[in-house]
This record gives structure tokens, sequence and C-alpha cells, in this order.
């Protein structure tokens, strides 16, 4: 049976990663899953936070947030305090890119990425992490160009993506409506060999059963393989 959106059960939503969409940071990415829609950007600078200083090692982290009229209902901006949600959400981009760098090639330099959420229907925080990647490997071109690293320290790519249950169905990169409705709801981050990063499960309304647990990782194992190839696509386009 079809989903609302007429995709399969297994289906990723259109995956669009359009490459140096700003041009002021050293990487950016617009990633478009769907409805979803998330703008990524990436600044190279030549320094460590304080307590990172004289250990020879760098360090990435990462920001997000949603624009007021991300989603039909206007939020308000994150002004003097980050709500939780966002502290959640950015601290798992910030670990995810950080498990594919090598914190001694990239010397004492940080690399600094951005999500902003420009349109919500589901799946933004997995939109961002697929999209930081993108945005991070131009950041770190930049530093080879520059002169300011000798070899990238980037291991492996790295992708994430939503699964769930849904009136018994299991099913890949859920949108809004999925979500909302979703028993079971799960987000997986992977690198490209297939390690795992992270897997965020909860049952919302309902318990989930072994098997049904690993159904969900193997459908998104394969929809990970997928973006990674939506990634690497992007990466070797030569931006205008």
């Amino acid at each position: 049976m079809a989903r609302n959106d007429g995709r399969k059960a297994n289906e990723l939503r259109p995956v669009e990663i359009t490459r140096g969409y700003t041009k002021n940071a050293a990487g950016s990415a617009l990633i478009r899953c769907g409805g979803t829609v998330v703008l990524c950007t990436a600044c190279f600078e030549d320094s460590v936070p304080p307590w990172r200083k004289g250990q020879g090692l760098g360090w990435v982290t990462a920001e997000y947030d949603m624009l007021p009229a991300a989603t039909n209902t206007r939020r308000r901006r994150n002004r003097s305090k980050i709500d939780g949600r966002t502290q959640e959400i950015q601290r798992l981009i910030g670990r995810s890119l950080r498990s594919v760098v090598d914190m001694a090639r990239l010397g004492e330099n940080s690399i600094l990425i951005d999500c902003d959420v420009l349109q919500a229907d589901g799946g933004t925080r997995t939109a961002s992490i697929t999209g930081a990647f993108v945005a991070m490997s131009d950041a770190v071109r930049f530093g080879l160009k520059n002169k300011l690293i000798a070899k990238s320290p980037i291991t492996e790519p790295v992708g994430a993506v939503s699964v769930g249950r849904v009136g018994k169905r299991l099913l890949l990169d859920l949108n809004y409506e999925e979500d909302v409705s979703a028993e079971v709801d799960m987000n997986v981050v992977m690198t490209g060999a297939g390690k795992f990063i992270e897997v965020q499960g909860t049952g919302e309304e309902a318990t989930f059963t072994r098997v049904e647990l690993d159904r969900l990782v193997r459908i998104a194992s394969r929809g990970i393989k997928q973006l990674v190839e939506v990634q690497a696509k992007a990466l070797r386009k030569r931006i205008k």
C-alpha cells in the first residue's frame, strides 16, 4: 500500500543537495528531503576553543535552529536561551560529524557548522547531518587549498535517516504527517562503511520487539547507503 505521498515503505523522499549555496562560508549545502529544506554552512577557523589549545587537536561543533516560518505555526526565535530540543539536536549533529574527523590531522583548527531549517516536514535533524557533511567536506577543501591543513581529516562519510512504525507498517524517512502518528520513531546515524554512530529509538505510544528493531535498523542502513551516494554525487560536481 502506498504512503500518503505515494512512496513505498522502504523508499526515501526525493533528495537533492546543492553545494556552494552561499558565497561567504568555506562550505555550504542546501539539502532538500521531500518538503524538508535545510541550509548547512561550515566555517573554517585557524583556532580552537581555549580548553583545546596546546593539544595539537582540532574541533568540530554545530548549531541548529529553525526559521520562524519553517512550520505552519510561527516559531519564536531562540534569542536568549536555547530550548532543550534544539540543544539536543545540535549536539547530535556535532557528535555525528566529529566521529568521522581525525582531529590530529585537523590540527588546531575548528570547523563550525550551522544548520538552519528553512522548511520543516519531518526529519530535520537527519537532513541536517546529511547536508552538513557535504558543507564540512568543502570547508576541508578550503583548508587544504589555503594550506591551513596538509591532509584531509575526514575518514569517511556520515549520513542519517529516520525510520518508524506507523499503523503496523515499518517506514523509511518519515514525513511530518507520518512522524506525528508513529507508534515507534527512530533516528539512525551511520558512517559510509556501515558503522553506527547513534541510534535514537522511542516507543511513542507502544512497545516494539527485537525483530522490529532489527528490521528498522536494516531499513535505515539501506536508506543511509543511498544518501551517502547522493553526497558523493554532489561532491563530484563542480561548484558554479
